[in-house]
């Protein structure tokens, strides 16, 4: 029996969205991605995340984890669940931003709280604006799995760009 497995995938030319997120208000774009009339970025798709929802300084991610997701001691490994969070945080702050501005994390806190497996069910992150300025803001979040238990909990701060 063989134990090798092998994962292949595609994405879209990432200029597409940069064009694209220099011409929307950050609510707009990311809904364009969200209903398919923008391809996912490539990180969403080398990673499985999936947006399932975007308001006003908020916004929802899922990944269903899978064993590519995991590290050697048999979970899913920190550095994607970090990402989760990351990307769930960094678009809520996204999502209030004014077209032509942009933003990159400046820091990002991960607490873990427990291990996530292929028996965690759908993880979601959900993210939410805290405080907005004119050069940087800060949101917070928890990735919880399909029972509700908190699997890890962050807080990022991001330069605003433009």
């Amino acid at each position: 029996m063989s134990v090798d497995r092998t994962r292949t995938y595609t994405w879209s030319d990432p200029r597409l969205l940069a064009s694209a997120a220099s011409e929307l208000d950050g609510a707009e774009f990311l809904k364009k991605i969200g209903s398919g009339d923008l391809p996912a970025p490539p990180v969403a798709e080398t990673t499985g995340l999936t947006m399932a929802e975007i308001g006003d300084g908020y916004a929802r991610f899922e990944l269903t984890p899978a064993e590519w997701h995991y590290n050697p001691i048999g979970s899913v490994h920190g550095g994607v669940l970090s990402t989760l969070a990351d990307t769930a945080l960094g678009c809520a702050v996204h999502s209030k931003l004014p077209a032509g501005t942009g933003y990159t994390s400046l820091d990002l806190t991960i607490k873990f709280t427990r291990q996530a497996t292929l028996d965690s069910g759908t993880l979601t992150c959900e993210g939410r604006v805290v405080a907005s300025g004119r050069r940087t803001a800060t949101a917070e979040g928890r990735i919880t799995d399909s029972s509700g238990r908190v699997i890890a909990h962050a807080v990022t701060t991001c330069l605003l760009l433009g």
